[in-house]
């Protein structure tokens, strides 16, 4: 996509070649596989697929829906009509003769009337060429009369009362009606414009044609010795006559009328002529009051009005009038002709048409390639390629390239404007004047609002708003000035060692705390303004080892930055160890404890009963199971204990634990004492050792069948006895 024009309107090229002529299919091959490396060729926009003719495009048209294209083009004679959202080619029909141009009858392609060279009318619908009509002479324009449902026919010569004729084809009744008769100079073959030579090359002619379609319907049909008449369709009678405004007499020598386009209004009239001059008329006038030179002296074979489709937009937009001879189009302003911008390609223009409520302009032009021009200005992409204002936006934004569109034309356009959504504009009672004043500009869901209307509006609706406006700029004054005294977590900007600059930042702010705490014990506030510092930030350059610029690259440069899996940083860090730790094993039995597990009784398999004294076994032990692991901290609570008692003899059993001691001897003596830190003091007064008895009880012999049948450990069988 390449930027057409360096005025204050950009133009943008998005389609097209600059090539006046095809090249041959073999040079073309050779020239595509040479610039595969170039990057302005690998980038280009393909707009539409297939947006082409063989040798060159004639006349090209866009339906009211704005869904279809369709354009006629040479050699061989085709029609071709893309379909928009698909951006591609529908079909391609050819044709017998050379088409001159074309009118599409509904609001897409189904029907359409095409007026061939070869003097006939097609009527073509989507399965084909529906029907085909002689013409009793050449035609040069085609008009269609909604009302009547009339096809209008400017044709060349005359007839035997020696005037021109505007052929009337009724769709209706099918048939030709009367026609039109035009002045087009008589049977005079002195002058130029004598219409008896049918085959001259200065024969006379009506040339084009125009209708107020919109407004009181009036039909205007402009002749080969510069005249414009005005018909009335309904009463079938000429209801004025505009004569160009440098001709003095009737039969004098002028220039033809090749163009003529109504404005929506009916009181505007446009004629172009073939010197490359354009007349600007109000029909309640018969003297142009404007005049506008094309500049090249070619004629004019196309004229537009660019009306949006809704009459409430047009009256928010400034008016424009498009005008394209076979060299340039230009867009001017129709109320004092001042130019707007311009398109000039490299090849012949033969036919423009305009994309409606948008900023797109195709061409049917000499070349292989049609034309497309998006001017962001005059209006937003179509919706079928909405892409191009992204694109658009892009360029113009990129400061590397060398055909974006920058400077300052690029932000005047809506620079003391604002935007203001509908819900807005009733909110400051601005809503009435919406479609009555360029002071309102639409655009997407809002409208863009001259600045000095909104801040008198809004200075209207509440007149306290300055007051509303001092106190706002007097709270954010405050905030600012207690902004420092508010510290909150500080973010960091660092590329590399995060970690290490968020541990650096936490550390000033805890001095920064230690020194507003200081300072608040001296002196209040004032002093503290004076005294805390400002806040630090790694962009700092007088705070901190991270605003020190010999320590800058350490926290920008990847190749300072610190790996804390490597073993060394592991080794120095061990707090920061970032490794998975390996699982902790479960703690195994102790000598002492494995040693009473031994000696618990029934460890022996001997006798009839070992397996019922194994199975009491294993259920005691998993019963009391160890300690899975031991802390080290300081608990309330006392360790598990383990008591395993080997004996099988009748009496007390005898206490191995130092806790079950101690817990008898509490009970005896209450002069234990406990500290606040945990720690246990005991005081006792010790006894002395008592004699033994002189008349024991005698051991009670276990006379039970287990007693019996076990033998002692010891191998000492008299010990019981």
């Amino acid at each position: 996509m390449k930027l057409s024009t360096q005025s204050s309107v950009p133009v943008y090229t998005i389609s097209g070649s600059s090539t006046a002529r095809p090249l041959p299919e073999w040079l073309a091959r050779r020239r595509k596989r040479s610039l595969k490396n170039d990057p302005e060729y690998a980038n280009r926009v393909e707009l539409l697929q297939d947006f082409e003719f063989e040798e060159a495009s004639q006349c090209i048209r866009i339906s009211e829906d704005g869904e279809w294209v369709v354009s006629t083009g040479t050699y061989k004679p085709q029609i071709h009509t893309h379909y928009l959202p698909h951006l591609s080619l529908s079909f391609a029909r050819h044709t017998v003769s050379l088409n001159t141009t074309f009118l599409l009858l509904s609001s897409d392609y189904s029907k359409s009337l095409h007026l061939q060279a070869d003097r006939s009318l097609e009527f073509h619908t989507p399965q084909g060429c529906h029907y085909t009509m002689r013409l009793p002479r050449y035609g040069r324009d085609l008009v269609y009369d909604r009302q009547s449902t009339e096809a209008l026919i400017p044709a060349v010569g005359v007839n035997q009362d020696g005037s021109g004729e505007v052929f009337r084809l009724n769709l209706e009744a099918g048939r030709y009606m009367r026609s039109f008769e035009v002045d087009v100079g008589g049977d005079d073959f002195n002058s130029t414009g004598g219409g008896s030579l049918q085959g001259g090359v200065d024969t006379g002619a009506v040339n084009t044609g125009a209708i107020a379609e919109e407004s009181h319907n009036l039909l205007a049909f402009g002749t080969s010795i510069g005249t414009v008449e005005l018909w009335d369709s309904r009463a079938r009678g000429r209801a004025g006559i505009l004569l160009p405004p440098s001709q003095s007499q009737p039969g004098e020598m002028r220039h033809e009328v090749t163009a003529l386009e109504f404005h929506r209004s009916g009181l505007t009239l446009g004629t172009g002529s073939s010197n490359g001059l354009i007349h600007l008329y109000d029909l309640r006038s018969p003297v142009p009051y404007l005049k506008k030179d094309q500049g090249y002296s070619y004629p004019i074979h196309t004229l537009k009005f660019l009306n949006p489709s809704s009459r409430t937009r047009e009256q928010t937009m400034e008016p424009k009038i498009l005008s394209s001879d076979k060299r340039i189009i230009k867009i001017w302003d129709p109320r004092n002709g001042a130019p707007w911008t311009s398109v000039e390609p490299a090849v012949d223009i033969n036919s423009v048409a305009w994309c409606q409520d948008s900023g797109m302009i195709l061409t049917a032009n000499e070349g292989r390639q049609q034309h497309a021009f998006f001017i962001p200005q005059l209006g937003p992409a179509p919706k079928w390629c909405s892409f191009l204002d992204n694109i658009v936006e892009e360029m113009a934004e990129d400061p590397n390239d060398p055909q974006a569109f920058t400077g300052s034309q690029a932000t005047s356009v809506y620079d003391n404007y604002k935007f203001l959504t509908i819900p807005q504009l009733r909110s400051l009672n601005l809503d009435h004047l919406i479609g009555k004043t360029n002071l309102l500009r639409p655009y997407m869901h809002g409208y863009f609002v001259a600045q000095r209307l909104y801040e008198e509006a809004r200075l209207i609706t509440n007149p306290y708003i300055w007051e509303e406006e001092r106190a706002k700029r007097v709270k954010e004054k405050i905030d600012q000035e207690r902004e420092s005294r508010i510290r909150g977590k500080k973010k960091t900007t660092v590329k590399v060692n995060r970690k290490l600059a968020e541990k650096l930042l936490e550390k000033q702010e805890k001095a920064e705390r230690r020194n507003a705490k200081r300072v608040l014990e001296q002196g209040g506030d004032e002093k503290m303004d004076d005294a805390i510092p400002e806040p630090t930030t790694a962009a700092s350059s007088d705070k901190g080892l991270l605003g020190d610029s010999r320590f800058q690259q350490m926290f920008e440069d990847a190749e300072f930055a610190v790996d804390e899996t490597s073993h060394e940083f592991q080794m120095l860090n061990p707090s920061t160890n970032t490794g998975e730790r390996p699982e902790r094993k479960e703690r195994g039995l102790t000598a002492v404890e494995q040693e009473a597990v031994d000696e618990a009784p029934g460890s022996s398999s001997d006798g009839s009963d070992s397996d019922d004294e194994e199975e009491k076994h294993s259920t005691r032990v998993k019963n009391q199971q160890p300690t899975e692991a031991i802390s080290y901290k300081r608990s309330r609570k006392p360790y598990t204990k383990m008591q395993v008692s080997s004996s099988t003899r009748a009496g007390p059993i005898r206490d191995r634990s130092f806790e079950s001691r101690t817990q008898k001897m509490r009970t005896k003596d209450k002069t234990i004492r406990r500290s606040a830190v945990g720690e246990k003091e005991m005081t006792f007064t010790p006894q002395v050792k008592s004699k033994a008895r002189t008349n024991p009880e005698p051991a009670q012999m276990d006379t039970g069948y287990k007693s019996k049948a076990r033998r002692s450990a010891s191998g000492n069988t008299f010990r019981r006895m």
